[in-house]
């Protein structure tokens, strides 16, 4: 078992470990930005299979995504009208974005309408996360499922019912911006 308090779960997220924590879909499988590799071989998922950069403010997401972009100050309404909560907005990438995700010039990008993960990501900074389960097998939705599949994921027991199922289990809806427009590549909890 890899349950740990929020103070550790936070401690392990910054030094690199994986960690898992509560969300408004599903539980996160997180990791800081320049270890994602690791993600790709715990969930044995393929590269072609994006992660999501989450963070707990709009302002943690441009170092990542293209400033320079007519279309900032259209993704940044966006953003404030559907964050926080369960819509992953698709971004051209900037160079450092576009390192995080083999092969992609864009970037999935989300704030969750969970406290406990903005706790978290307040004091991590940004994580590339995905959804706690191994690829092409159904979200594991309690702590102690997480802990148990991925013994080395520091997964937060912390204050939570480990055998309650967190989040809606509605994936988020993904919407990607298309040149000059909103494409919805995923229809999930929100109508967008």
């Amino acid at each position: 078992m890899s349950l740990v308090s929020l103070a550790a779960l936070v401690a392990g997220a910054r030094s690199g470990q994986l960690v898992s924590f509560p969300t408004d879909t599903v539980p996160a499988l997180a990791v800081r930005p320049d270890r994602s590799a690791d993600i790709f071989t715990l969930k044995q998922r393929s590269p072609d299979k994006p992660l999501i950069l989450m963070a707990s403010s709009w302002q943690e997401f441009l170092p990542f995504i293209d400033i320079g972009n007519p279309a900032l100050e259209i993704w940044e309404q966006t953003a404030a009208k559907y964050f926080a909560g369960a819509v992953t907005l698709v971004l051209p990438a900037s160079d450092r974005g576009a390192n995080l995700n083999q092969g992609f010039t864009t970037l999935g990008i989300r704030i969750p309408d969970s406290k406990i993960a903005i706790a978290i990501l307040q004091q991590t900074g940004a994580m590339l996360t995905t959804s706690a389960n191994k690829s092409n097998q159904p979200p594991l939705r309690k702590m102690r499922d997480i802990s148990t599949n991925f013994p080395n994921v520091w997964t937060l027991g912390d204050g939570l019912d480990i055998d309650e199922p967190i989040g809606s289990g509605l994936p988020s809806t993904v919407v990607e911006w298309t040149a000059e427009n909103w494409l919805v590549r995923r229809q999930g909890a929100i109508k967008f």
